[in-house]
């Protein structure tokens, strides 16, 4: 059995909630260790934490991690109740994201389709980041608006952590994708899902700000201002189906 081990890094990707048996709702959370590899941090039951446990994209954090049963080697569990927020901001975006950058570019992959080769070849890496050659467009796709019985039944097993009363998680119905052409010679395009919590935040905010007019600020922040900046994905594979690769958090500095 995997020991416990503590562990400073700092957190790059967050998605939107799902709903799981093992902790009601669940958040996939990719960090950077200080010695730069990559963590998948999962389950992280992140709305039923303490505030002072509540980590931003980045922000560094001192926390006991263990390796996962999961096959993919960056995949470890995570003691929520050892999470220390080790800076007060996240890491500035001053000078164009330079110091998010030295997190980061270390991890760099040219292109996903090097990342999906190095992988199938040998088993890794599961997690990574590229710049794709040219983003197409932003695919928006109409989903159910409702959870299915399945899925309201994990979000109502009970009171599983030792909170106040939690306002039930919002289902997103719509399903964003970017397809886009990889930055390889002869290669053809690609159309990943994208789960980036910040997406799904936006569409909230927005859905009830503009009304049925939100898809056009969405489009704005999401399709045309990601063509016009420095914007890498963050991609990762998916644990039930692992030749399949999703994107799983946007990197988008000004050029």
């Amino acid at each position: 059995m995997a020991d416990w081990v503590d562990q400073k890094a700092c957190i790059v990707v967050k998605t939107y909630p799902t709903p799981a048996w093992n902790g009601v709702e669940v958040v996939c959370t990719a960090a950077i260790t200080e010695e730069g590899k990559w963590l998948r941090l999962f389950p992280v039951p992140f709305r039923f934490l303490d505030q002072d446990k509540r980590f931003k994209k980045y922000q560094w954090v001192q926390l006991r991690v263990k390796k996962a049963t999961d096959f993919r080697t960056e995949s470890f569990n995570i003691d929520p109740d050892s999470i220390k927020l080790l800076n007060d901001e996240p890491i500035t975006t001053k000078n164009k994201w330079q110091e998010r950058k030295n997190v980061v570019f270390p991890l760099l992959a040219p292109s996903y389709c090097s990342l999906k080769e190095q992988r199938d070849a040998a088993g890794s890496p599961t997690l990574g980041i590229f710049k794709p050659k040219r983003i197409i467009k932003l695919v928006i796709e109409s989903g159910n608006a409702e959870w299915d019985e399945a899925e309201q039944a994990k979000l109502t097993q009970g009171d599983l952590f030792d909170v106040g009363p939690i306002k039930e998680l919002e289902k997103i119905p719509f399903k964003f994708s970017y397809h886009f052409e990889c930055n390889v010679q002869g290669c053809g395009t690609h159309t990943f899902m994208c789960t980036d919590w910040e997406m799904a935040q936006a569409y909230r905010m927005w859905r009830r700000k503009y009304g049925n007019d939100w898809e056009k600020y969405f489009r704005q922040k999401f399709e045309q201002e990601m063509m016009q900046k420095d914007t890498h994905f963050y991609v990762g594979t998916v644990h039930q189906h692992p030749a399949n690769w999703i994107i799983v958090g946007l990197f988008y500095p000004p050029l």
